[in-house]
C-alpha cells in the first residue's frame, strides 16, 4: 500500500513540476521537516533546511520571472528539461520499496513523462497566448500556472491518490480531445 501511496504521490508531484519545476520540491522539503512526508532513502536530503531555502529562493525567482514579458517565453524553454529532471527526482524520492532499476524506470517514465506532458502544455498554451495577445494574457497564464503548481503540490501530499487519479483524468481526456481533433482534421483533407 505505501508503495501505491508513493507512486500517487509522485505522479501528483511530478505533474506540479511541470507547471513550475522548483513549488513541488519546497512543498516536499516543507512536508518533510513538518513531518508530513517520508522520503526515499537517499533523497532526505530534499527535507534539509539548507535546501528549504535553495528552494524557497528558487521558487520565488521562477515564479517571478514568469511575470516578466519574453522572459516567461524564455524560461518556457529552460524549464522543459528543468521539469523532466525535477519530475523524475520527486517520482524517485516518494517511491521506496521498490528495486533500484524498477524505481528508476518509473521515475523516468512517469515522473519525467508526466512533467514534460504538463510542460508542454503550458508552453504550448503561453505561445499561443503571446500570439493572440502580445503576452497581455501571459500574467494571467502565469497566476493560474503558479496556482495550480502550488495546489496539486499540496492536493499530492494531503491527498496522493486523489491527485493522481486527477492527473491521469486530465492527461487522458486531454490527449483524447488531441486525438479527436487530429482526425477530425484529417478526414478534413481526405
Amino acid at each position: 500500500m505505501d508503495t501505491l501511496l508513493g507512486i500517487c504521490l509522485g505522479i501528483g508531484l511530478s505533474a506540479a513540476c511541470g507547471f513550475r519545476v522548483f513549488v513541488p520540491l519546497f512543498i516536499m522539503g516543507i512536508a518533510s521537516l513538518a513531518g508530513h512526508l517520508n522520503l526515499a532513502p537517499g533523497f532526505e536530503w530534499i527535507g534539509t533546511y539548507p535546501a528549504l531555502t535553495a528552494f524557497g529562493v528558487a521558487t520565488c525567482l521562477e515564479i517571478s520571472g514568469y511575470y516578466i514579458p519574453w522572459i516567461d517565453n524564455l524560461l518556457d524553454t529552460v524549464a522543459m528539461p528543468a521539469a523532466i529532471v525535477a519530475g523524475t527526482i520527486v517520482m524517485a524520492s516518494s517511491v521506496s520499496d521498490m528495486s533500484p532499476l524498477l524505481k528508476w524506470a518509473l521515475a523516468i517514465i512517469v515522473g519525467g513523462g508526466v512533467a514534460g506532458t504538463v510542460q508542454s502544455a503550458t508552453t504550448i498554451t503561453r505561445l499561443a497566448s503571446t500570439a493572440t495577445t502580445w503576452g497581455l494574457a501571459n500574467p494571467i497564464i502565469a497566476t493560474i500556472e503558479a496556482g495550480g503548481s502550488i495546489t496539486l503540490s499540496i492536493l499530492a501530499v494531503a491527498l496522493p491518490v486523489f491527485a493522481a487519479v486527477g492527473v491521469i483524468g486530465v492527461i487522458y481526456f486531454g490527449a483524447k480531445k488531441i486525438f479527436e481533433r487530429f482526425q477530425k482534421n484529417q478526414e478534413i483533407k481526405a
